[in-house]
């Protein structure tokens, strides 16, 4: 199959939706390449793209973007010897690069949180009285306890809290990747915990004064909240890992590898 053919079988999944306006871009290559193996990720790293290579895969789909801003911008990046040395690593090896996300997240199921509940083993928490995969009631933990599950299951050394380690919860938000930036509406994240009665709100990015502030003056205030912060990339690489599951039998011979990008930062 060619990439475009990749492309619309994806597409026909999920509900089968086709957006006008979407970053779902062919970041990089040719729509008429002949694939000779697919890798999902969370983003198309050097270092995935290198993994790929040697795999001898020459279509990433990646959630996030290639070039470092939101839309794959181009026109900022000129003679950018670090755009230039990833791109020439890219044309050199003849890889096609496909962005899959407004998809992913907009169709009958959220398939980045359908791949990190599967992660967590937490289907059977979600509060289904809700339109979006927000909420959830766990058996009651500590937060200390519950950090130490979301490091072993998603492969964190390091997760940021604020409030008390020790407190006791049952009543869980998740908010992956951006939202927990409150999609447009920064008060979204602060709302959803007090209308929803969560006890703790579990995010990928953060603005330290919008919800951390919140949580931070109602701990101090004694009320029982708390905040954990895994990061963008370990709250929706499961998803990527995942659609290599899920995308393996609809391309039947075509080889498909999901590959992590990896948390991006290094702890001294």
């Amino acid at each position: 199959m060619n990439v475009r053919e990749i492309v619309d079988i994806i597409l026909a999944v999920n509900g089968g939706r086709r957006f006008e306006k979407t970053c779902d871009q062919l970041i990089e290559g040719s729509w008429d390449s002949q694939v000779t193996g697919v890798v999902t990720t969370f983003m198309a790293t050097v270092g995935v793209i290198r993994q790929a290579i040697s795999k001898s895969c020459n279509l990433i789909i990646t959630h996030e973007p290639t070039y470092f801003t939101g839309s794959d911008r181009l026109d900022w990046l000129g003679s950018d010897p670090v755009y230039r040395s990833k791109k020439a690593l890219i044309d050199g090896n003849h890889i096609s690069i496909w962005r899959y996300h407004d998809h992913m997240h907009t169709g009958n199921t959220d398939l980045i949180y359908a791949g990190l509940l599967k992660e967590l083993g937490w289907a059977d928490y979600l509060d289904k009285k809700l339109s979006k995969p927000h909420c959830y009631s766990i058996p009651p933990t500590s937060i200390t306890d519950l950090v130490g599950f979301l490091k072993k299951t998603l492969g964190l050394n390091i997760i940021r809290i604020v409030g008390n380690p020790e407190m006791k919860c049952s009543r869980i938000g998740i908010l992956v990747g951006g939202g927990s930036l409150g999609l447009g509406q920064e008060e979204m994240p602060a709302k959803l915990m007090n209308d929803q009665q969560l006890d703790v709100m579990v995010c990928g990015e953060i603005t330290e004064w919008t919800l951390s502030a919140c949580v931070r003056d109602a701990a101090e205030l004694g009320f029982n909240k708390a905040m954990i912060i895994v990061g963008h990339e370990r709250s929706e690489e499961p998803g990527m890992k995942e659609m290599a599951n899920w995308l393996r039998p609809l391309l039947k011979n075509t080889p498909v590898y999901f590959l992590d990008a990896g948390e991006p930062f290094i702890y001294l």
